[in-house]
């Protein structure tokens, strides 16, 4: 359970779907094969970007099996799984599930649906996650997304849970957007918080503040890019460049938002991948948005 590369660069993968909107257990694998033949240390399965709030237990256990295979010829290939809800329970059952899976480690919100929970409640609600269904060997991982979920983690929460599980509780996957909380997180805890960045234009300069690395949406399609600006860092070289060119593939990105659709869309044109629908509520980006993107996109 210790074989988790704690930095470098992670994919939020995409889910893929058959048009009947179930999941394409078949495609999951080759896709996380293209992810890893592209720079990908890993991936990380029914996250924000794998629509993981739409799909059931049953489909999550399902869609983390059929990753698996992926190690066939990728074994070094990490896999993180999403397991955050708003039930206690189902969190439970879902962690347990992943660690007994072999996964490499879970990322899990606060339970979304309590935007006034307390650090006190939030804490007491990890504690018994954690405590349940996290081996003394496994690798858990706070999801801090305050701008989707409504609710994050402070740092005297991040405090109090590294303190009561300094080899469980791993760390913190950032999609905050904030700057600001980036440098509390450096100063705070220096290296003994694993913090990888979720957002692509910020990551030369999380790398300067001590993130691990990153975990993103937009690795589904420029992991080869956000290599470069993670290995140029990493070895203290001017990653100016290679950061401005993942910057504005980023920023097009965002303006056509939410990025399941747009991911999906992409794949297929840049990269031949299937064409994957999203479930609802997520709709399919439109065409004539189809055509711009993939416009923008491809411009150098």
């Amino acid at each position: 359970m210790t074989r988790l590369a704690r930095s470098g660069v992670f994919a939020a993968s995409v889910t893929p779907l058959r048009p009947d909107l179930t999941p394409d257990l078949e495609a999951i694998a080759p896709f996380l094969a293209f992810l890893a033949g592209r720079g990908c240390d890993g991936a990380l399965l029914l996250g924000t970007t794998g629509e993981g709030p739409s799909f059931s237990v049953g489909e999550r256990a399902a869609i983390w099996r059929a990753a698996l295979q992926v190690r066939v010829r990728h074994p070094d290939f990490n896999l993180l799984a999403g397991t955050g809800t708003p039930s206690l329970s189902e969190t439970i059952e879902l962690t347990k599930l992943a660690f007994d899976l072999g996964y490499d480690g879970v990322v899990a919100l606060p339970p979304y649906y309590f935007r006034a929970a307390t650090d006190e409640g939030l804490f007491n609600w990890f504690q018994r996650v954690i405590s349940s269904a996290v081996p003394a060997d496994g690798l858990f991982f706070g999801y801090h997304f305050p701008g989707i979920a409504g609710i994050g983690f402070s740092l005297d929460l991040l405090a109090r849970l590294k303190e009561a599980f300094p080899r469980q509780f791993a760390g913190i996957k950032d999609s905050s957007h904030d700057r600001a909380f980036g440098q509390a997180l450096s100063r705070t805890f220096g290296g003994e918080l694993v913090v990888f960045n979720g957002t692509d234009s910020d990551l030369a300069w999380a790398l300067q503040n001590q993130a691990a690395g990153c975990i993103t949406a937009a690795a589904n399609l420029i992991s080869p890019q956000l290599r470069q600006v993670y290995d140029l860092a990493r070895n203290s070289s001017d990653s100016q460049s290679a950061q401005m060119r993942v910057t504005r593939q980023r920023q097009i990105l965002e303006r056509y938002s939410p990025f399941p659709p747009a991911l999906k869309a992409l794949l297929t044109r840049l990269h031949r991948q299937p064409r994957w629908p999203v479930r609802p509520p997520l709709v399919d980006i439109s065409e004539t948005d189809e055509e711009r993107l993939a416009e923008e996109f491809s411009v150098p």
